[in-house]
């Protein structure tokens, strides 16, 4: 099968080559518009498509930068919903299995078209649910149509992982078949409720697989929205099936239900530990999961400074460093270390907090009151052990009274082994290191458990070679102004995490996730 030529879809990146960025700017303004007189709904579970009210009543998901909007209300699922659930997936998935993979295929690119039709809508409903500002909404929508595509492409391309093997006589035939787990449970994060929900469903889908989906509970309406776009597409409904509600009830029966193959999560590193736990003890497949990072950036003395100020500070504050690949630890060469803290700050004091459906904010909310008491907690802690050189503050009046909004901030002088400069914070709050050569840089970027972005700044190749062969972090990058750290394209950069930031070493939107999802049979015929 001739290989398929796969593009990125890149909405804005594309408007703005043409010049017509404020095409852009219109039809995001008028979909939030719509958005916000939607909202309100309620939705109830969906277990072989049909829906499912719960016993134990609703939860309200509220946007994080007016807690008087309650963007919709979501069933509180049960251990119920999800048996069920597991019970459907397991009598539907193995004709599912037996469909085509060409059909299996045209469903996920059907519904890749679908939401591209729709972005807008998806987009304005993003910065709803989950606070990022349209450039970041819209970069999401565009990577769950990429991984779309780039999933049913890459199992097209691959002719479904059927390899004719030459056998000895007396054998006619021999091949290996790569064949689905069997159900799989998604647990998916509040940062990317799109993307990283359908990178990981899709990725279950297409290779043949039952899903049950648990979506966050800060931001669950960008999950069924996803859902309804799979049915209408041609998922059958018993074998994807949509289950809201907490970790302790729906998120532990998907991770002990004895007939779940495997789970995917993308997550904290102790959520995700309690889950590879959990699956050793019920025997299950290793899950596939992705657990965060403590991102570094190395500046050199022979960097562009205004190219790393960008990079950095992109990378840092970017949605309110609420990204698991967001630049939250600086390498800086002591020589260089006075110049370019001068200009990030003064970059930084340049950029708008605020609601995020303004067209010139930059920085929004973080996603609730336990993110703004954990960012109170740092500062106190940054001012205590280390300086804070500029934000640290909560903001709380005028503007920001009904949101949770803190200051992107800057701290320095901390020891390099600090909880602070080791620990992942999912905040925008970056810490400054500095080093005297190339060698400690990267030696300070190994010194946490984490392994799953980092970026280079330096015009000498040779620097930037040494740093791609020693540090140890899955996704690297070198002299990235478009962010240090982070902006992974789907089919250009897969996202892998390395030591404790992921498990299998084969990273999302690479040519070797759907082998995750997937186990070798070898199948030999004889006369």
């Amino acid at each position: 099968m001739a290989e398929m030529k796969f593009k990125n879809e890149l909405t804005f990146a594309k408007l703005k080559a043409r010049g017509k960025e404020e095409e852009f700017h219109r039809a995001y303004e008028a979909a939030y518009a719509a958005a916000i007189d939607g909202v309100g709904a309620r939705y109830a579970n969906i277990v072989a498509g049909r829906e499912r009210s719960s016993k134990l009543g609703e939860f309200p998901d509220v946007c994080p930068y007016d807690r008087r909007m309650i963007v919709a209300h979501f069933a509180k699922g049960t251990k119920e919903d999800v048996a069920e659930a597991v019970r459907m997936s397991l009598k539907s998935q193995t004709a599912w299995e037996e469909t085509k993979v060409s059909r299996r295929c045209d469903i996920s690119l059907e519904a890749a078209d679908r939401v591209s039709k729709r972005k807008y809508e998806f987009a304005a409903k993003l910065t709803l649910d989950n606070g990022k500002n349209r450039f970041e909404s819209m970069a999401e929508v565009d990577e769950t149509i990429d991984y779309l595509r780039y999933y049913a492409q890459t199992l097209l391309t691959n002719e479904g992982y059927v390899l004719e093997l030459d056998g000895p006589v007396p054998c006619d035939q021999t091949r290996s078949v790569m064949r689905p787990l069997g159900v799989v449970g998604v647990i998916s994060p509040f940062n990317f409720p799109l993307a990283i929900t359908a990178g990981m469903v899709t990725g279950a889908l297409v290779t043949g697989n039952a899903v049950v989906l648990k979506p966050a509970s800060d931001a669950p309406l960008m999950a069924r929205m996803l859902h309804e776009v799979l049915a209408e597409s041609g998922v059958p409904s018993e074998v994807l099936h949509f289950v809201t509600g907490s970790g302790e009830t729906v998120g532990a029966e998907l991770t002990g239900n004895k007939d779940i193959a495997a789970i995917a999560f993308t997550g904290s590193r102790d959520v995700g530990m309690s889950v590879a736990r959990a699956s050793a003890e019920k025997g299950k497949r290793p899950p596939i999961l992705e657990m965060g990072g403590k991102n570094p950036a190395i500046v050199s003395d022979k960097a562009d400074l205004d190219k790393a100020v960008e990079g950095v500070g992109r990378s840092a504050f970017g949605y309110s460093g609420q990204k698991c690949s967001a630049t939250s630890r600086v390498i800086v060469n002591r020589s260089v270390a006075d110049a370019f803290t001068k200009k990030l700050v003064s970059w930084l004091r340049d950029k708008k907090v605020g609601n995020p459906s303004k067209r010139d904010t930059f920085v929004g909310p973080v996603i609730n009151a336990a993110a703004v008491e954990k960012f109170r907690k740092a500062v106190v802690l940054a001012a205590k052990d280390g300086q804070v050189l500029t934000g640290g503050h909560v903001l709380e009046d005028g503007p920001f009274k009904e949101g949770h909004f803190v200051e992107p901030t800057i701290i320095a002088h901390l020891a390099r082994n600090h909880e602070l400069a080791t620990k992942e914070l999912f905040l925008p709050v970056l810490i400054v290191l500095t080093c005297s050569d190339i060698d400690e840089a990267i030696e300070v970027a190994n010194g946490t458990e984490y392994g799953l972005t980092a970026g280079i700044f330096s015009d000498d190749p040779a620097e930037v070679q040494k740093f791609f062969t020693r540090v140890r972090a899955g996704i690297t990058y070198a002299n990235r102004s478009e962010g240090a750290t982070t902006g992974a394209l789907v089919g250009v950069q897969p996202f892998v995490g390395w030591k404790a930031s992921g498990v299998t070493g084969k990273g999302a939107g690479g040519p070797y996730y759907l082998l995750q999802f997937l186990q070798e049979q070898s199948r030999t015929v004889c006369r």
